[in-house]
């Protein structure tokens, strides 16, 4: 027992346990990841059917639940099988290891893809700007600034519009009802797989093979060879 404790008493954790539950939670969710892009886009055929998207918002969404749900549970279960003590923690901490790398990459993808747009975005503009100063006449820029004032003002009249308010608070509205739709969804999602996790992690430490000793049989078939009333090596019967 003393290998599995700190000095402080308190359990140790393998990180090597912890890791590899990781490593397997991502593969597993990245192999059906693809096995889902392919179903997706056999199933998807634009020219046989009038909306070929009809259905499939809950498709994905059900085939995301369930492949999450595959992937915490290998992860959590083999994190908690190959653990030295407390399968249950080593499933849990796989879990949340697993929700930082996914959230820090999808953070990463979103940063990186409105970067580029803002990028490709500025580049337009600098090239429009060169072809207009370059083959542009004084009297096309006075029309055109002219029409600019005049959609500014129309833009202008509209927004101070009682419609245009109400318009405005309408999808403010729908707005905050689905960020906080997502934003319960996101919650259960996150205690579901947290519950996941621990029961994947304790049913993989249970599910452990039995220590062998030096001479490569398990410490049961030694007992049950030895019997009962016949000592351990090393021990004086009392």
């Amino acid at each position: 027992m003393r290998l599995l404790t700190t000095h402080g008493g308190l359990p140790r954790v393998s990180w090597g346990a912890v890791i590899a539950g990781v490593i397997l939670s991502l593969t597993v969710y990245l192999i059906l990841s693809v096995l889902g892009a392919a179903i997706g886009m056999s199933a998807l055929s634009p020219l046989s059917r009038p909306n070929p998207l009809q259905g499939f918002g809950f498709g994905s969404g059900a085939y995301l639940i369930v492949m999450t749900v595959i992937a915490v549970f290998t992860g959590s279960y083999f994190a908690g099988r190959c653990a030295p003590v407390l399968g249950w923690l080593h499933g849990l901490l796989a879990w949340a290891v697993m929700i930082l790398v996914v959230v820090y990459s999808a953070t990463s993808l979103v940063g990186s893809a409105v970067s580029a747009a803002g990028s490709v975005a500025s580049t337009g503009a600098t090239v429009g700007a060169a072809a207009n100063s370059s083959g542009a006449a004084g009297t096309m820029a006075g029309s055109l600034t002219q029409r600019v004032q005049g959609a500014i003002a129309s833009a202008t009249a509209e927004a101070s519009s009682p419609q245009a308010e109400t318009d405005a608070r309408q999808a403010a509205d729908t707005a905050a009802r689905g960020v906080a739709r997502a934003s319960w969804f996101s919650f259960a999602a996150l205690i579901v797989g947290a519950i996941i996790s621990i029961a994947s992690g304790h049913a993989g430490f249970r599910h452990q093979p039995p220590l062998e000793e030096a001479g490569g049989a398990s410490s049961d078939d030694v007992l049950s060879r030895r019997g009962p009333d016949r000592p351990m090596p090393g021990h004086r019967a009392v």
